[in-house]
């Protein structure tokens, strides 16, 4: 199986019978928790784990906008949707580590809580397409697959923002 394959499918949770963008957005969680478990044991700074965020919803959303023909091509009549493969899930992952940008993670129930809430906020959005979600997803290519993604994780972090700084500080 070749990276960008293994990549494109989230590391294969793109294949899930149903529901593959949820199972996809649960695996950017998962690896979002194993990374602040790692930053919380040794003491990194609320910054750098914003970078870390930053910087993996980046090179996610450049990984499906570089490899979208690809895969648009590669699972064409295997998927339900024209131009959204069912079984990318990359751009779950870009949008889901958007979504947690800045928000305070100081503790460890804090930061299952942010996820929790976090990753039911991006699905809703996700889901839902708020605009100009339904227009980012006409884009050509693997930029409509991507940014349709992280637009729900900029609703979801504004939302997230106000839930963690307003109402469950």
């Amino acid at each position: 199986m070749k990276m960008r394959h293994l990549w494109m499918t989230g590391l294969g949770l793109g294949y899930a019978p149903v529901a593959s963008g949820t199972f996809g957005s649960a695996g950017a969680v998962a690896i979002a928790l194993g990374i602040w478990a790692i930053c919380w044991h040794v003491g990194c700074p609320p910054l750098v784990l914003d970078g870390v965020w930053l910087v993996l919803a980046v090179l996610a959303t450049v990984g499906c906008g570089l490899w979208g023909e690809w895969a648009i091509t590669y699972f064409a009549g295997r998927s339900r949707k024209p131009g959204d493969p069912g079984q990318v899930v990359l751009d779950e992952w870009a949008g889901q580590w958007v979504a947690l940008i800045a928000l305070p993670m100081a503790t460890p129930s804090q930061a299952l809580a942010v996820l929790a809430v976090q990753f039911f906020f991006f699905r809703l959005f996700d889901v839902f397409k708020p605009p100009p979600g339904r227009r980012l997803e006409k884009l050509p290519g693997g930029w409509g697959i991507a940014l349709d993604d992280v637009a729900a994780g900029i609703y979801a972090n504004l939302v997230g923002q106000v839930v963690f700084r307003v109402f469950w500080p």
